[in-house]
């Protein structure tokens, strides 16, 4: 069996039922250049505990295929955000 893939990133969206958004980040150095840059992703993680929220920092693992989008898996919560700014407006969690 192969190792699963685990990535580290910041909850993006909550505003499935089950699912959360994730978005890593990881840096790469451009081929002819040699510049550092900055690329990220979005994955759809399955959440069934509903204990990820908006702006916490997540470790999610690979899966099998839970939907037509979900591959990963909440493993644990890293960094909880007690304060969360929402469109402007601050709101105190």
């Amino acid at each position: 069996m192969g190792k699963h893939k685990e990535f580290t990133g910041v909850v993006v969206s909550d505003k499935m039922q089950k699912t959360v958004v994730v978005r890593t980040m990881h840096l790469t150095k451009h081929a002819k250049y040699s510049k550092t840059i900055r690329m990220h992703q979005k994955f759809k993680a399955h959440d069934e505990k509903g204990i990820a929220k908006l702006g916490d920092t997540v470790s999610i693992m690979e899966t099998r295929p839970l939907s037509k989008d979900k591959r990963f898996m909440v493993k644990h919560v890293l960094k909880k955000v007690h304060k969360v700014e929402v469109a402007g407006l601050e709101e105190i969690a």
